[in-house]
């Protein structure tokens, strides 16, 4: 049980029902898991997709590890103005019912070009759900617990991910070693086997959809659009009454002082608004240019490079999706107690020293376990730090009445990076070989420590409104 005392909401005495809370957060976070398992599952996917559709240029395997981005891009861009508008669960409902259609469309796909059309329009779902998700948890989650319960988000990614991993392998396990590219092209592995991976991601998608409907809408929204009543209830319901009628105050006192109930991208302009949007957005793309995506995208060509063969790199895979929902456990723990800044700079230089020494590794022909150990060390640093904590902190420091909108910005800004790292990889692999493109990947997390050292404040414990006030006020 939380309590607390004094006037902020962010300290108010209160009996919260974590229950129902972490249930609604839970449910909410599902958008995540399918999130990790439609991203993850095309990289054990490619070496037979690869194949079946006679991918053999840089360009076209970096198109079809990245053209989901594209999608993702509009899903988060069309988020901001549609989830102001219509609220938070409507879209969330939507993104369910892409994620179903989109799996089944790509596992049916017949050529490369509908399997290219489906993968970008799945990334709309994945650009909905990574927007949406945390927002929405982090506006029903009380101000003491928001970094643990938007992490929950994390943490289902996570699952997803590795979900997607153990799939793959299993579908694969029988594959024979040393097994040749036309042996894999025209085996069942080849021809049907992917499309199994593709397909099952409905499976979840449907519990989402089902699972959203039983959920409230956020009472920030439904305050923000003039409607305090039933805000009022969801917020007794999760902390009492008390704690609702201080939290409707609160937020409606920040809309006052804005002197606006609505807010729009125009607004995002404002002269103070401009230093919390420049921080979420570099955060944001901070945290895919560290460089830990091509990892869980191009396994296949990472684990080749240090000596393994296919039937081993699924093995790997599956290693590094555990090792990353074990370290996302840590996170949970330590990210409303240990606060968002000291995990942001730990990860950042941990990820540093790990991608030069692995740019040592392949520069000196170093192959087998320390390979793997270190990749495992680099996903363990991420799922504890950057992973979770950036998506926690843009989740927070955006003002109620234009959180939607800039969430979406910074998001779209996330998935442009994204889309830049998964497709330019082949070709700095190709260009710098594996220990060039990792050594500039260090370079890229030295430059983000220095940002996130003098450029990011400390938002735990803090309600959203006293964040506002800090922040923008």
């Amino acid at each position: 049980m939380i309590t607390a005392t004094q006037t902020e909401t962010s300290n108010l005495k209160a009996n919260y029902n974590l229950g129902y809370v972490w249930l609604i957060s839970s449910v909410a976070a599902m958008g995540g898991l399918l999130f990790g398992w439609d991203w993850v599952v095309i990289g054990g996917a490619k070496p037979f997709f690869q194949r079946y559709f006679e991918l053999t240029t840089e360009a076209q395997i970096g198109w079809a590890n990245s053209c989901a981005l594209i999608g993702c891009l509009v899903g988060a861009l069309i988020a901001g103005a549609l989830s102001d508008k219509f609220g938070r669960k409507r879209l969330l409902i939507v993104a369910a019912l892409i994620f179903a259609v989109t799996s089944i469309g790509n596992a049916l796909a017949n050529n490369f070009t509908i399997f290219i059309a489906w993968r970008i329009f799945g990334g709309v779902a994945i650009g909905l759900a990574s927007n949406l998700s945390p927002m929405y948890i982090a506006e029903v989650a009380p101000a003491q617990i928001r970094g643990k319960l938007v992490s929950i988000n994390q943490l289902t990614i996570v699952v997803g991910i590795l979900l997607a991993q153990y799939i793959n392998w299993y579908l694969v396990r029988n594959l024979p070693q040393g097994a040749t590219d036309e042996f894999i092209r025209t085996s069942w592995f080849g021809q049907q086997g992917w499309r199994w991976m593709f397909g099952l991601t409905a499976a979840p998608a449907f519990l989402f959809f089902i699972g959203m409907f039983l959920v409230p809408e956020s009472p920030r929204w439904l305050a923000k659009n003039g409607k305090p009543d039933r805000a009022r209830a969801i917020l007794t319901k999760i902390g009492g009454a008390s704690y609702a009628n201080a939290a409707v105050a609160d937020i409606e006192s920040t809309l006052a002082s804005e002197q606006t109930q609505r807010g729009s991208f125009t607004d995002l302009f404002d002269p103070k608004l401009r230093k919390v949007l420049i921080l979420g957005i570099v955060l944001a793309v901070f945290q895919q240019w560290c460089g830990i995506n091509v990892i869980f995208n191009y396994s296949e060509e990472i684990f080749r490079a240090a000596g393994y063969d296919i039937s081993s790199v699924l093995k790997n895979i599956a290693w590094t999706g555990s090792v990353n929902l074990a370290f996302t456990f840590v996170a949970l723990g330590v990210v409303d107690r240990g606060g968002r800044r000291p995990l942001m700079l730990f990860g950042s230089a941990a990820l540093a020293v790990i991608y030069i020494a692995m740019g040592c590794c392949y520069a000196g022909g170093v192959q087998g376990l320390p390979m793997l150990l270190l990749v495992l060390a680099a996903i363990a640093c991420y799922a504890m730090s950057l992973a979770p904590v950036a998506w926690v902190v843009i989740s927070e420091i955006f003002p109620n009445r234009i959180r939607g909108a800039a969430m979406s910005v910074a998001v779209s800004a996330l998935w442009i990076a994204c889309f830049l790292l998964t497709y330019t990889f082949p070709i700095l692999n190709a260009k710098l070989g594996s220990a060039g493109t990792f050594w500039l990947y260090a370079v890229i997390c030295v430059a983000g420590f220095v940002f996130v050292f003098f450029k990011l404040p400390e938002t735990k414990g803090k309600s959203l409104e006293q964040i506002e006030r800090e922040l923008v006020d």
